[in-house]
């Protein structure tokens, strides 16, 4: 059985077919995140500690940590700041120590930069993983000696010098060459971890369909573990919770073990309450002067002002428990048991009716 191995200094993660689905915390990655990449410019790394604790408490069981910052106001400075070879490395490295600080969550090594991967691996205790090689030969060339060289799992992403193509059967394909040559350094199938690149099923009606047929193919035929950025499915599209929360049960039961995904359900903020505590009123709702805000939340079905598990999450525990990789169904019982329930699964209906009391 195929069984890819995360490891931090003093905790494991085992990716694989009869294993709870991996998640891979996402949100430490600066790209996009304008408040975030502009405290990484100050030196600021307090929110990166808050991100990583969230994610772990909300599910978590892998951390990507990306590196791809853009430090615009010290590029006036000193122009050596306009190139990611000299800003990521040293910001990874830094990246690394501060989450390893606050948890010991496995980590994921994320950067295009091959002195930014490097100075992950090096910083990392245990045996991370590593985000990613491609088909194309350059990357092949760069890449696939840190993994030897370290003796860490990778991340393959199914596209190569021709680009990202739509036809399943080439990212089928250059998936098989990455294995391949991955072997000729000495890489075991079961350090490989294939992406297949999912499409938006909003701009390809079919992108759900080859995905679960390329988890198929990519187990039976080439035994590797997979994983894919969950939230590419429901691009541009409006509840994209409800299409994620669809497509993660499906993609795991068709023989995808990870996501690189955020598990945490953003917290309403003050200025989102606000709008909320005035349409509410408006309805001729009287809300208490003492009540809290975090009650208030809770009595409107408005979420809640703290950090939490995303529906993402709940999906994947379910499918954990319907896929038999939560045995008997613990995991799922200890998270949704009410507060001071004893009760458990022996309490349920294990078949017939229940005998009456006399």
């Amino acid at each position: 059985m195929t069984r890819t191995i995360i490891e931090s200094a003093t905790r494991t993660t085992i990716m694989g077919f009869d294993q709870p689905f991996t998640v891979i915390g996402e949100r430490i990655n600066p790209t996009g995140r304008k408040i975030l990449n502009a405290e990484l410019e100050a030196g600021d790394f307090s929110r990166v500690e808050a991100d990583a604790l969230a994610q772990v408490a909300a599910g978590a069981t892998v951390l990507d940590i990306n590196s791809g910052a853009v430090f615009s106001n010290k590029m006036a400075e000193d122009v050596r700041y306009a190139d990611n070879n000299f800003v990521e490395p040293e910001l990874m490295r830094q990246l690394v120590e501060t989450v390893q600080a606050v948890t010991d969550c496995p980590l994921c090594i994320d950067s295009s930069v091959p002195g930014a991967l490097e100075a992950g691996l090096e910083a990392a205790k245990g045996r991370p993983l590593l985000n990613s090689v491609t088909g194309e030969e350059e990357r092949l060339e760069m890449v696939l000696p840190l993994v030897k060289k370290y003796n860490v799992p990778v991340v393959a992403i199914s596209n190569d010098d021709t680009g990202i193509s739509e036809d399943p059967e080439v990212r089928f394909a250059v998936a098989k060459k990455i294995v391949e040559r991955a072997a000729d350094f000495g890489i075991p199938a079961h350090d490989i971890v294939v992406d297949p690149l999912v499409m938006p099923v909003g701009a390809m009606g079919t992108a759900g369909l080859q995905v679960f047929e390329l988890n198929h193919r990519l187990r039976n035929e080439l035994g590797v573990n997979t994983t894919c950025g969950a939230s590419n499915i429901s691009f541009g599209l409006p509840n994209r919770h409800g299409i994620n929360n669809a497509f993660l049960p499906m993609a795991m039961a068709t023989g995808m073990t990870s996501a690189i995904m955020n598990p945490v359900a953003i917290p309403i903020g003050p200025k989102k309450l606000a709008e909320k505590r005035a349409e509410i009123e408006a309805k001729g709702i009287v809300i208490p002067a003492d009540m809290d805000d975090e009650t208030i939340c809770q009595i409107f079905n408005l979420g809640s002002t703290k950090p939490r598990a995303g529906k993402e999450m709940e999906a994947i525990r379910a499918a954990n428990f319907l896929t038999n990789n939560d045995e008997g169904g613990a995991e799922w019982i200890r998270l949704n048991k009410p507060a001071g329930d004893a009760g458990g699964a022996a309490g349920g209906r294990r078949g017939g009716r229940r005998r009456r009391s006399a």
